[in-house]
């Protein structure tokens, strides 16, 4: 998908031109992955814009860096400092950020812990991840035929750059066999998650979500429409998903900073319920929908105001 960045990244401390914030070809991020980093999303609200949900991002950035044994030399306050300067200074009332922490140069071997940390933070604008129309028709996924990672292989609990070669496999499969998207399973034959997304199943009123131990990423998406669905009254079991329970589900739905909250129609081209959006998937939009745009009150603090200036600096 086609991006319109931001003039200015701010890179290893300081606000640099876009162009400027380049990388050696023998990072060691390059070679091997190691990197963590996070999706943030910014909303152009009927109050001024602010991030979504930026101090759990920023601490999870903070603990995926602590898992991949990446040291950090800022500060999580720094970082999210960094972040509002990156929107402010950009100029974009409505953007994604992209934290990123990497190995940079100075060995070539699989240990890169002698290789300097290095640390960027980006703005770019980007619409719906799973299409423009995706939020109200729903998405066709099937599900992969590649497994997410094993416990004792790899971390599932961290946003780690090498990791996501395996969501790179699950939505390449999904994509040539015609689909939006894909759900994979763990490596129990339980429900994990998309290839960048949690996922949610509703049978006779009941929300289920798979946990912790199904290899997920824990969301702050996620999150956020579990307190939603809380507020509202629903029953919510973070439990592990049968993928027979995909098929007799009267409504799925994907969450995610990119995806945010998006409606799955079919899973291995069987309808989901009606095949039209639920009633419980819209109540969880229209409450996640109606804080992000400043319509409904901030009830649960997940807002940062920034100062979008009119003039991007860079320009």
């Amino acid at each position: 998908m086609p991006f319109n960045n931001g003039p200015m990244i701010w890179f290893d401390g300081k606000l640099v031109r876009w162009e400027d914030a380049t990388v050696h070809v023998t990072a060691h991020v390059l070679h091997y992955g190691s990197s963590v980093f996070e999706g943030i999303r910014t909303y152009e609200t009927v109050n001024g814009s602010a991030i979504f949900r930026l101090e759990p991002h920023m601490r999870r950035l903070m603990r995926s860096a602590k898992l991949a044994r990446i040291d950090m030399q800022w500060t999580q306050d720094e970082l999210m400092q960094a972040a509002v300067d990156v929107v402010e200074h950009n100029g974009q009332p409505s953007c994604y950020i992209r934290p990123i922490v990497f190995r940079g140069s100075e060995q070539f071997g699989v240990d890169g812990r002698a290789c300097p940390t290095q640390v960027a933070i980006m703005s770019i604008e980007w619409g719906r991840y799973l299409g423009a129309d995706a939020i109200e028709q729903g998405v066709d996924v099937g599900v992969s035929s590649w497994r997410r990672m094993a416990p004792g292989a790899n971390m599932a609990m961290g946003k780690i750059g090498g990791q996501y070669v395996n969501s790179q496999f699950i939505a390449m499969e999904a994509h040539d066999q015609g689909f939006n998207d894909a759900i994979a399973l763990d490596m129990s034959g339980y429900v994990s998650e998309g290839s960048g997304e949690n996922v949610f199943v509703i049978i006779d009123n009941v929300v289920y979500t798979p946990p912790v131990s199904s290899s997920i990423l824990a969301g702050v998406t996620r999150d956020s429409a579990m307190k939603i669905l809380g507020a509202l009254g629903y029953e919510v079991r973070e439990q592990t998903v049968a993928r027979d329970m995909l098929y007799i589900a009267d409504e799925i739905f994907f969450t995610g900073t990119a995806a945010e909250i998006t409606p799955v129609r079919s899973v291995d081209r069987m309808t989901v319920g009606s095949g039209s959006r639920g009633p419980i998937t819209k109540a969880v939009q229209d409450q996640f929908f109606g804080i992000t745009s400043g319509r409904l009150p901030d009830q649960f603090g997940w807002l940062t105001p920034v100062t979008i200036r009119q003039t991007a600096v860079g320009d």
